[in-house]
């Protein structure tokens, strides 16, 4: 813990806005992460330009992902991605910085967990959460099998144009 707020700066990539804030000590390639490139193939995925978008991506420790997880979604534990879209009822510390398409919340012990688990590169399946992350705060779910399937299919059609295999073949 006692990791503080670190704000890389917003960086643009064709008007993409990311504000990304280190709040863990948990911070394994950090410096190989491509959050701009990641949001873009979601964006692209899904039909939409990322021309004038904005967001903040908020990279957490275990404590943090579980409080939001049980306040929020009354669930138990640590998870790996959070979605706030812009128009959602959001944390108090996320409130005046809220982008157009809202923020993400990202759990580097969970998703480094599952990357190990799954037998993934860590980056690849940061990379997979950013995307899944960003395509929810479009509004896309996975609740029912119909949105499950159109959810996975804009994952798989955005890590693809990113290089990266499809995270759901081995599973």
């Amino acid at each position: 813990m006692g990791a503080s707020t670190v704000t890389e700066g917003a960086s643009s990539d064709q008007s993409l806005c990311i504000d990304v804030q280190w709040v863990t000590d948990d911070v394994p390639e950090k410096a190989s992460a491509n959050w701009q490139q990641w949001v873009s193939a979601a964006l692209g995925a899904a039909g939409r330009s990322p021309a004038g978008e904005a967001l903040a991506i908020r990279v957490v420790g275990n404590d943090e992902s579980q409080s939001l997880n049980e306040g929020y979604r009354d669930k138990t534990g640590p998870t790996n991605v959070l979605a706030f879209p812009a128009d959602d009822d959001l944390p108090d510390f996320l409130a005046d910085e809220a982008g157009e398409l809202g923020d993400l919340i990202i759990c580097m012990p969970v998703v480094t967990r599952e990357a190990r688990e799954q037998g993934k590169s860590l980056i690849s399946h940061l990379a997979h959460m950013t995307v899944h992350g960003s395509l929810h705060l479009l509004g896309y779910d996975h609740i029912s099998t119909v949105e499950a399937e159109e959810m996975e299919a804009l994952e798989v059609q955005a890590l693809e144009s990113l290089g990266i295999p499809n995270p759901y073949s081995s599973q």
